[in-house]
């Protein structure tokens, strides 16, 4: 079973997009949901959803770990093509992940109490992401 979520970003940030994979398994039994990020620009996370501050913590260490390409810092940066922040965008996802996976237990991902699923946007302008999420049972 497979499908296609889009998640539309407003620009850098985190994006939960849990119920929509949750969605996805609902009554789908056991086995495992994977989950992979069509762009190179921006990654997927599993993340605290309880408190925003872990959010935002997460992405002040992201910007200060990988700056724009404009800061004095990363003037070793050759790719510059698509602005400032894309060759930094593509460092932060080569650092992070492009898909995840999550066992399917009885059609509920087994998620943590305090874990949602993110799509990680690393670029400053809105983009329309594509996530290919693919359940395989383990049952026949």
């Amino acid at each position: 079973m497979q499908t296609q979520l889009t998640i539309q970003s407003r620009g850098s940030g985190l994006y939960e997009f849990t119920r929509d994979a949750a969605e996805f398994v609902a009554g789908a039994g056991d086995g495992l949901l994977t989950l992979f990020c069509q762009h190179t620009s921006c990654s997927l996370v599993i993340q605290e959803n309880a408190d925003p501050d872990v959010q935002r913590d997460l992405q002040a260490f992201f910007r200060r770990l990988v700056p724009h390409a404009n800061d004095p810092s990363m003037s070793y940066l050759v790719h510059r093509t698509e602005g400032p922040d894309d060759m930094p965008a593509h460092i932060k996802a080569a650092l992070t992940q492009t898909s995840l996976s999550i066992p399917v237990t009885g059609g509920h991902m087994a998620l943590g109490t305090w874990q949602g699923i993110y799509l990680f946007e690393h670029r400053d302008a809105p983009h329309k992401r594509r996530v290919v999420a693919h359940f395989l049972s383990s049952g026949g």
